[in-house]
């Protein structure tokens, strides 16, 4: 049958999809628009199969907040190459779904996936996608934060994105929350406070710590000690608000804060980062 141009257009408007690919898929189809939407996903489903141990280390990070300031989210669409992470058909299909999740605020990746997306979910949206583009795509990482206010950066050109929580609202603190915001991607703490720290780190920064005095021939009774003093330094320079302030060294990131308004403190971060 004869396939009109209107129609491989607008099929290629609504997938992306390549203009030879639309036109196979609607001939394939007998015409049907919807069964071309599924011809190309199957496609997609295949390729993905066959990339499913690929690498994609590449992408697109991007951060959003919701007008009230008190809600946060952040997601890693990934790719495995960096043309296609800079393609704008791909950063506008991130965009989209950030824009979803922030909207609907699902509380896990899973949720985030069976959200729709144009009729579809966005999980079949992804899969499609890599019919499209012709390399692994996946949603790699989805994290929301919600706090009295919330403020987001965005790291080197889509490569991190931050969310940081205070436990206080005010239009005076978006300087200071840029300021944490831009501590964590550069800094990268692995916890708010010793407290968050997971007890498997602590055990095995307190055993590397008794193993280098132990070889630097400190006493066995003092390699308790030791130990526990570089555990003391690791939370220093691994937990957000203990950590010296990036702007400021003599003062970390706690007294900061404190210095602008009494009181002020972060809840939480999220930091997602490609690799």
């Amino acid at each position: 049958m004869s396939i009109k141009a209107a129609d491989v257009k607008a099929l290629r408007d609504q997938t992306g999809a390549g203009m030879m690919d639309c036109k196979k898929a609607l001939t394939e189809a007998n015409g049907d628009f919807e069964k071309a939407i599924e011809v190309l996903r199957k496609k997609g489903q295949k390729l993905s199969a066959k990339r499913a141990d690929r690498e994609a280390k590449e992408g697109v990070v991007l951060a959003k907040v919701n007008d009230e300031g008190t809600k946060g989210i952040v997601i890693r669409l990934s790719s495995e190459t960096d043309f296609v992470a800079k393609n704008e058909d791909f950063i506008g299909l991130a965009d989209k779904i950030a824009n979803i999740a922030l909207a609907a605020f699902p509380a896990t990746k899973d949720d985030l996936l069976a959200q729709d997306f144009d009729g579809t979910t966005i999980g079949d949206k992804i899969i499609e996608q890599v019919g499209v583009i012709g390399e692994k795509v996946e949603l790699a990482e989805y994290e929301r934060l919600e706090a009295p206010q919330v403020l987001s950066y965005i790291h080197m050109g889509n490569k991190a994105g931050v969310l940081v929580g205070f436990n206080k609202a005010s239009e005076k603190f978006e300087e200071a929350g840029r300021n944490v915001a831009m501590q964590v991607a550069a800094m990268k703490p692995l916890a708010l406070n010793k407290d968050g720290v997971d007890s498997s780190v602590v055990e095995k920064e307190i055993e590397i710590g008794k193993e280098i005095a132990k070889k630097e021939g400190k006493p066995e009774e003092m390699l308790e000690r030791i130990a526990m003093g570089k555990l003391n330094k690791f939370f220093k320079e691994n937990t957000l608000l203990d950590q010296a302030y990036v702007k400021d060294n003599k003062q970390s990131v706690s007294a900061y804060l404190d210095s602008v308004e009494s009181g002020l403190t972060v809840i939480d971060f999220k930091h997602v980062k490609l690799g």
